[in-house]
């Protein structure tokens, strides 16, 4: 899950600039995703996490590591861009249920990124998500992703990345 974990750390750190929703509104009058959703973020975290999952790619072949899970360029990509896809629209929903930007709503804020990503590798790597996704491993996931998720806001938080701490 590493290729999905880190792109929202690094979008969070090296966005700013200009917004994906381009500013625009949806017809209830609210942003479509808001000023924190930014394309430069976008294509920096989805990057960040294809670094990441590249590295995982070319330690694979070590006798100590044959027991990890097995990644492929695709397999990361989609966990890249899922990780991001599902933050986005958490924050589509957000402002539909007119949350603010930083707005804490629990469980949807943690799992965002593992819905995302699982949603694109359904769609398009089925065969690996199947043959690598566990039960164990996806229990692990459930329990891994909220902790690293509230570690990793505290460390932007404390930073000065995040406004917030959740």
């Amino acid at each position: 899950m590493l290729p999905a974990y880190v792109p929202n750390p690094v979008a969070a750190a090296t966005g700013g600039g200009y917004p994906i929703d381009g500013g625009r509104y949806w017809r209830d009058g609210r942003r479509i995703f808001g000023d924190g959703k930014t394309w430069r973020g976008l294509f920096i975290g989805i990057g960040g996490g294809l670094f990441i999952g590249s590295l995982q790619i070319a330690v694979q072949s070590y006798p100590a590591l044959s027991s990890l899970p097995e990644h492929t360029l695709l397999s990361v990509l989609l966990l890249s861009a899922g990780a991001l896809l599902g933050d986005l629209g958490k924050s589509f929903l957000k402002r539909r249920r007119n949350l603010e930007r930083g707005a804490k709503w629990p469980v949807a804020d943690q799992y965002d990124l593992v819905i995302g990503a699982s949603i694109l590798l359904v769609l398009f790597n089925l065969s690996w998500i199947i043959s690598t996704i566990t039960l164990p491993i996806a229990l692990a996931i459930l329990i891994i992703t909220p902790l690293l998720h509230r570690g990793a806001n505290l460390l932007g938080y404390a930073l000065g990345i995040k406004e917030v701490p959740w």
